[in-house]
Parts: C-alpha cells; sequence; structure tokens
C-alpha cells in the first residue's frame, strides 16, 4: 500500500533503518535522505539520535546545513530524537566551541544532561496524553526552557524530555528503539495535518 506521505531520516548517523521501520509502522514512507535532492523530494524529515556536533559537521560536509536550515524555516515539519532534538534547539548548553544547530525550536537544551553512556536509563511516562510509553535514554539531553509557543509533551520527573513547535517535535528519548510507534503516530498525524 502506498503511504501518502514521504518522510526522509536524515542519514548521517543514527538509527536510521529503525525509523524508517518505526515510520513504515506509522504508516508514513521513510526514506533515507544524504543529498539535496533528497531532502527536496520529502514532506518531512527525522533527525536521528547519534552525536550532535558529529551529524552538525556531517550536514556542512555534505553541503546540507543550510538547506536543512532553509526547509525547517519555510515550515517543514521535523522530528529530532535525542542528537536530534539538539539539533532543532535554538540555544544548547553544553556543546562544543562554536557548536551550530538547525534551530527551529524556542528551548534551550543541555547536552548530555542526564549523564554518560553507563547512565543509561528506562523510564515510563505519560506522552502527549497518550497513556503510559517506555522511553528508552542514551546519553540524552533534557530541555532547560521552552518559550511560550512551545508545548510540553513529556517529562521524565521535573525534567522536560518532548516537546512540540507548530510542525517541529524533539523528544529526549529514543522512540524507535522501542518497537512502540506512538510516537512516530503522532508525528505522522502532525505531518498530515499541516
Amino acid at each position: 500500500m502506498q503511504s501518502d506521505v514521504k518522510i526522509g531520516v536524515l542519514a548521517l548517523q543514527g538509527d536510521v533503518r529503525e525509523h524508517v521501520r518505526a515510520l513504515a509502522t506509522a504508516g508514513a514512507e521513510g526514506v533515507p535522505v544524504r543529498r539535496l535532492e533528497e531532502l527536496q523530494a520529502v514532506d518531512a524529515l527525522v533527525i536521528p539520535g547519534g552525536e550532535s556536533t558529529t551529524i552538525w559537521k556531517l550536514a556542512a560536509a555534505f553541503d546540507l546545513l543550510e538547506p536543512l536550515r532553509a526547509r525547517i524555516k519555510e515550515g517543514m515539519p521535523a522530528f529530532g530524537s535525542c542528537a536530534g532534538m539538539i539539533m532543532l534547539a535554538d540555544r544548547i548548553e553544553g556543546g562544543i566551541d562554536g557548536q551550530q544547530t538547525l534551530g527551529g525550536i524556542d528551548m534551550v537544551v543541555r547536552r548530555n544532561a542526564f549523564g554518560r553512556q553507563v547512565d543509561s536509563f528506562e523510564a515510563d511516562l505519560d506522552f502527549a496524553g497518550r497513556g503510559p510509553y517506555r522511553a528508552v535514554f542514551i546519553r540524552a539531553p533534557w530541555v532547560e526552557s521552552v518559550g511560550a509557543d512551545v508545548e510540553v509533551l513529556a517529562r521524565a520527573g521535573d525534567r522536560i524530555v518532548a516537546v512540540r513547535h507548530g510542525p517541529l517535535l524533539a523528544t529526549s528519548f529514543h522512540p524507535e528503539l522501542t518497537g512502540d510507534a506512538r510516537v512516530h503516530s503522532y508525528f505522522v498525524e502532525m505531518v498530515r495535518e499541516l
């Protein structure tokens, strides 16, 4: 069955196949994006986890940094998980000198806020009022603060771990690793509404 929504997964680093699989479960066609022509051919974009400084440097090396920023500024829906959340933040704490993001979400995100790789954990949270959701956190950021137009969708304890700002969605956790496609379904619904 052909999907009416074609969503790219930025394929520079991270769980590309897992996001493509989760998008298919959510009823969308997921395709890897590494080149400008591939970016121009999608309705929306997922920015997977990985290492935010590496994603930034590779996006620049592949001449995708400015086209990505332009598409986001033009209103292309985008979903960032973990490092992808950092990439969608307007401001970051704990970044390396000169580290850049794509921006778009009026928030301050702290890199590696929950600790190092050995501090990875799982937690149950309520994502967007959709009941208990088991989230996987790996060297995860958290949101320090949000602007007035940013909707908080989930918290882990008192920490903000999922937000929406218009057509942009971001999570501190890795929904592609759970086998539960509700976060991807939420994003696909967002894309279809816009």
